[in-house]
This record gives structure tokens, C-alpha cells and sequence, in this order.
């Protein structure tokens, strides 16, 4: 997954390169700062000497000494004060100047803490918002994997706003599938089975009882007895690598539009167009609809296809299909409202 938000000790990341949120002098602080040079050892802090420091939204790329990464990318976030002295594009450009260094130093993974979301008191949802729209613009023009490493998850959430929004949008739905009486859910159980079908083709279990829901709809006929193994092979319907190539086609995008919007790894890509048959898991498929900009039912349509469901039942099912009601494809935006929910996030 090109892009992933984690719990995670940045100085514990098995990665090329990891960001640290330097002081402008690159001598040292506290926060992330101090941990990352402490981890390191007295080599880095010897190595940051001769850099003369950094300017603030600029970056510099250092050795990583102790640390079970290759490189040190420091930058220099600002401090924030309203939002209205330029924070917002310094901001930005420490992720930007930070992933060139690491793209030139051939870096295929790099993670970043939370820049200036600490000491220097940049609200955290404004923050990420940032962090999460700059690498999305520099991983739609480039392969890498990229960590946005939240150490206290208490210290992080979404805007409250959208927060409350998705959490009251989760009591509708949730509440209301798990607070069916034990007849309701009798009744469902009973026509779940209705697809046991007995060798004669009559439907195995009972009829409904009377006061119950009216009965199902009749279900198609089923496949003759007497088809041969090699016809009833034939009939089956189009798989998801198809009907997902066929969606990519009528969408006008190409393939690597496609699987970045998705937040799919091209390697990944590559598999499932070459396998008719591939079968994914449930978080690339919903990818791939959010990436095609899918409606609720085509939605349901492709993941049916890879033998999955929506379902009321499902926290993280409920928050994609927020933001597919609400016309919000962008995953970036979604993956941070799943991680905020403690749920998975969407890609491969």
C-alpha cells in the first residue's frame, strides 16, 4: 500500500529512510527530535554539525548510524501561529523537499512523523490533512511506499466535525442491525437458508410462518441435473479481474491512474490483470470502487464478485459507505477515518 497511517516508534521503522521534525540548527531538541538522535547515536548528531542547519520548509538528508534505517531526512516545520503567516505552504513543503531527497537518494519507503503537530502546536487535524494531500500528490507521479507514524493515538483524530458526522452515521446503521428482536432475526435466518435447495429442486427449508415477512423472491431455476461438469464450468459469470478491467476501461482512466487513486501497489496491479481468476481481499476490491468512483450498488456488484459483502455488521463497511453516499472518493481521506475508528484501511 503506497500510503499507510500507523501506530507505530518512528525509530523503530525498517524503512530506507524515516523524517525527523528538526530544530533548525539539526542539533537536537525534544519530541520525535530528541528520540531520533538518541536512538541514533553520537554519529549523527557529528554528521549534523557540518550541515550548517536548515531552513524552515527545507530538508537535508543525513546517514542513520544506529537506526535500522539507511537515511535521516530532516526538516524544519514551522511553528503555527494562525494559519495566515504562511504555515500551511511550509507545511506542505517539508514533505515535499523531503520525499525529492529521499526519491534521489533511491529511496523506496520512507516514513514521516507528524510534522509540527507537537511543541510547534500545528492543529493535528489540519496537519495530517496536509501531510496526507502532499504525499498523495507525490505518489500519483511516483512508485513509493510512504508511513505517516502516529506515536500516541490519543494525541490524533480527524476533524471533529467529520468525526461526529461518520460516529452518529455509524449509530444509525450499527444500532439498527444489532437491535432486531430474536423473531427479526428468526426470520432472516430462515430466508438465508432459502438457497438449500433439495436434489429435486424444491427449496429445503419451511415456509414462513403465518404474521411472518412476505416470502422471498423466487430464486432462478436451478442448474439441470443432467449438465455436463464441462457446460456448467462454462457458465460461470464474468470474474472480478474482468468486470474490474471492463469498469477501467469505461472509465476513460488508465491503469496506473487506476491503481494509484486506489492505493494499490503497481506490482499488485500487475498481478490481477494478468490472473482472470485473481482473487483479492476485501480491502483492495473496495479500493479499486472507491478509485473508480463506483456507486453504493456498483459497489456491491464488484465486491459480490470477489465473494464479499457490505454489511451493517462491519464498522469499517459503514464508514466507506459514508463517504460513497456522500460523493467522497478520495481514499486518502477515508483510510484517515477508518485509522481514527481503529479500523483497517483500504489497499493491498
Amino acid at each position: 500500500m503506497p500510503l499507510r497511517i500507523i501506530r507505530n516508534d518512528i525509530t523503530k521503522m525498517k524503512v530506507d529512510a524515516i523524517v525527523n521534525a528538526a530544530k533548525s540548527s539539526l542539533l537536537g531538541g525534544g519530541g520525535v527530535d530528541g528520540a531520533i538522535h538518541e536512538a541514533a547515536g553520537p554519529g549523527l548528531l557529528e554528521e549534523c554539525r557540518a550541515l550548517g542547519g536548515c531552513e524552515t520548509g527545507g530538508a537535508k538528508i543525513t546517514g542513520a548510524y544506529n537506526l535500522p534505517c539507511k537515511h535521516v531526512i530532516h526538516t524544519v516545520g514551522p511553528v503555527y501561529r494562525d494559519g495566515k503567516h504562511g504555515e500551511p505552504e511550509l507545511l506542505g513543503s517539508c514533505y515535499r523537499e523531503s520525499l525529492r531527497l529521499a526519491k534521489e537518494a533511491g529511496c523506496e519507503s520512507v516514513a514521516f512523523p507528524l510534522i509540527s503537530s507537537g511543541v510547534y502546536g500545528y492543529p493535528k487535524a489540519e496537519a495530517l490533512r496536509i501531510a496526507v494531500d502532499t504525499i498523495g500528490e507525490f505518489l500519483a507521479e511516483n512508485d513509493m511506499t510512504v508511513y505517516i507514524v502516529i506515536f500516541d493515538k490519543t494525541a490524533y483524530r480527524i476533524g471533529e466535525k467529520l468525526y461526529s458526522d461518520i460516529e452518529a452515521y455509524i449509530d444509525d446503521k450499527y444500532v439498527d442491525e444489532h437491535s432486531d428482536g430474536i423473531a427479526e432475526r428468526r426470520r432472516r435466518m430462515l430466508f438465508a437458508r432459502r438457497d438449500e435447495i433439495e436434489e429435486d429442486g424444491i427449496c429445503a427449508c419451511p415456509p414462513p410462518m403465518l404474521g411472518s415477512a412476505p416470502a422471498a423472491k423466487p430464486m432462478a431455476a436451478p442448474m439441470a441435473a443432467n449438465i455436463s461438469l464441462e457446460d456448467a464450468v462454462g457458465q460461470i459469470d464474468e470474474s472480478f479481474s474482468e468486470m474490474l478491467l471492463r469498469k477501467i476501461d469505461e472509465s476513460g482512466m488508465t491503469d496506473a491512474q487506476v491503481y494509484k487513486k486506489a492505493n494499490i501497489d503497481r506490482k499488485l496491479f500487475s498481478k490481477i490483470r494478468s490472473a482472470k481468476n485473481y482473487k483479492p481481499s476485501k480491502p483492495t476490491a473496495l479500493a479499486f470502487a472507491i478509485a473508480l468512483e463506483l456507486s453504493l450498488d456498483e459497489t456491491k456488484d464488484l465486491l459480490m464478485k470477489a465473494g464479499f459483502a457490505l454489511s451493517h455488521s462491519s464498522k469499517s463497511d459503514i464508514i466507506i459507505e459514508y463517504f460513497i453516499s456522500h460523493g467522497n472518493y478520495n481514499i486518502f481521506e477515508i483510510n484517515e477515518a477508518l485509522f481514527a475508528f481503529d479500523q483497517s484501511l483500504l489497499g493491498a
